[in-house]
């Protein structure tokens, strides 16, 4: 008779711990969780209203579309479907890719397109090729809180440039170059979510698209433009993507099939001219060989139909009208102290609070409350965005956002009582909307005049003492709505 299978031990004490401790590779020292990722399983159980994930309405997707499109791969593509697949990706797919580019104006090259395990894949993959320990890598404050674990990953210095309502602070970004030039560096890339920023939603002005361009050609600097949410849009006029502006020379561009059809399938591209492209292929031969044939088939089934556009008009309609519920629901539910941004498309609203509440605490009170929400600290690579939070709009129904605003604001406004209790009705943060991440105590004086804000205008509130994009110091520098009653 055998022996039964030996079943792994805890793995719990001290010297199990400094066992494996031991073994670890320096790098994990740096190491991020991602806070989305960390949330999930929380965010699953059906009693929690979730506005914390970057999730699209896969609900949305007709599922007698789904089931036709899979039954014809499995009658006609079975065996290719369940094979493997060229490292590049399909050329089929590629069509579908240099497709999609092309609504908002983009002619790339097939040659120049990889096709990703999803859009995140492609940000590792192009940090893989490019950045060692200690490069200098440029992205706005805040920024896709998905990315800071990358490069953590590749230990990456990570310079964060402030934004305002028109996006990244090319003034800041051109006096961080200087200084960098001074020192003797030159950024390894210039990372930035121009279109309906994450977390933010704010769109990058043409003025700043066209300037940052100019940058980059004028410096040799690669700039990542990521674009998962150009589509998406709601209200306003278009504007030209990075990489129509530059032509793909010294812009990269990152696309995602995740938030115009599917996340479950996990399909995103990267495109990069020839150098680089034969780096990043290497790279992805060793990560995962190939990028999911199945559902390279399933997209190529999907675009055969020609009805993508209409189902992405679909959930433009659907999302606007959740905004709009956010909002309204910010608006009635927030204390008068908040503010947050109106996005003109995407998922996100950013949400500022006073700076005496810490959003990583009011989370664990939300949680009590079976709501959640992403604390503005993820979005940073140096503690900042602490009064501040990610609100996605996309996945919960109008009735499930306008519940879940109504929880976290009366948490807020238990906070708010608190701290009036606690310093006898003084609100200091009340004359510092949209800026996270500075405690009371290092706010201006009282004695000092502030900028004052009409509802939705831009206001720039006081930045770093020298006007230099620093890692520790300065506060996000957003437009905002103050709510009724400010």
């Amino acid at each position: 008779m055998s022996e039964p299978p030996h079943r792994r031990r805890a793995h719990a004490s001290s010297e199990d711990l400094e066992r494996y401790a031991g073994l670890f590779a320096e790098r994990t020292r740096v190491m991020r969780s991602s806070a989305m990722r960390d949330l999930m399983a929380v965010t699953a159980r059906p009693e929690v209203i979730s506005l914390a994930g970057g999730l699209p309405d896969t609900s949305t997707f007709p599922p007698q579309a789904f089931a036709a499109q899979m039954t014809r791969i499995a009658q006609e593509s079975a065996a290719e479907a369940l094979q493997y697949g060229p490292t590049e990706g399909f050329r089929e797919t590629v069509d579908c890719i240099v497709e999609v580019m092309g609504a908002e104006g983009m002619l790339p090259d097939p040659e120049d397109v990889l096709v990703t395990t999803g859009g995140q894949q492609a940000i590792d993959l192009l940090c893989k090729a490019l950045v060692d320990p200690g490069d200098a890598v440029i992205c706005e404050a805040p920024t896709y809180p998905g990315a800071i674990p990358v490069f953590c990953s590749y230990e990456a210095d990570t310079i964060q440039i402030e934004c305002d309502g028109e996006g990244m602070r090319i003034d800041e970004l051109e006096d961080t170059l200087e200084r960098l030039e001074l020192e003797g560096r030159k950024p390894k890339l210039i990372y930035s979510v121009p279109t309906f920023q994450n977390p933010a939603g704010v769109t990058m002005s043409l003025a700043r698209r066209q300037r940052l361009v100019e940058l980059a050609r004028a410096r040799e600097l690669l700039v990542v433009e990521d674009n998962p949410y150009g589509l998406l849009r709601f209200g306003g006029e278009p504007l030209p993507p990075l990489y129509q502006l530059d032509g793909g020379d010294f812009v990269l561009y990152v696309g995602t099939f995740s938030k115009i059809l599917s996340p479950g399938i996990r399909l995103g591209w990267v495109v990069a001219p020839p150098p680089l492209m034969e780096k990043i292929v290497l790279g992805k031969q060793a990560a995962d060989l190939c990028t999911s044939t199945l559902t390279q088939y399933f997209v190529r089934e999907y675009f055969s139909s020609g009805r993508w556009r209409e189902y992405i008009e679909s959930l433009i309609g659907i999302y606007r009208a959740r905004r709009d519920t956010m909002i309204d629901a910010l608006a009635r539910y927030f204390p008068p102290q908040a503010s947050w941004t109106e996005p003109d498309g995407g998922l996100f609203v950013w949400a500022t609070l006073p700076p005496y509440i810490d959003t990583g605490d009011l989370l664990a009170k939300a949680l009590r409350e079976d709501v959640a929400f992403v604390p503005g600290q993820a979005a940073y690579v140096d503690g900042r965005g602490r009064s501040s939070m990610r609100l996605n709009f996309s996945a919960g129904s109008e009735d499930e956002i306008r519940e879940g605003i109504r929880r976290i604001g009366r948490t807020v406004e238990e906070q708010v009582e608190l701290y009036g209790a606690l310093t006898g009705g003084r609100e200091q943060g009340s004359h510092h909307p949209g800026m996270p991440g500075r405690e009371a105590e290092d706010m201006p004086g009282n004695d000092e005049t502030q900028p004052s804000a009409e509802p939705g205008h831009s206001v720039t509130l006081p930045g770093p003492a020298d006007g230099r994009a620093e890692r520790v110091k300065g506060g996000d520098v957003l437009p905002f709505k103050k709510a009724e009653g400010a």
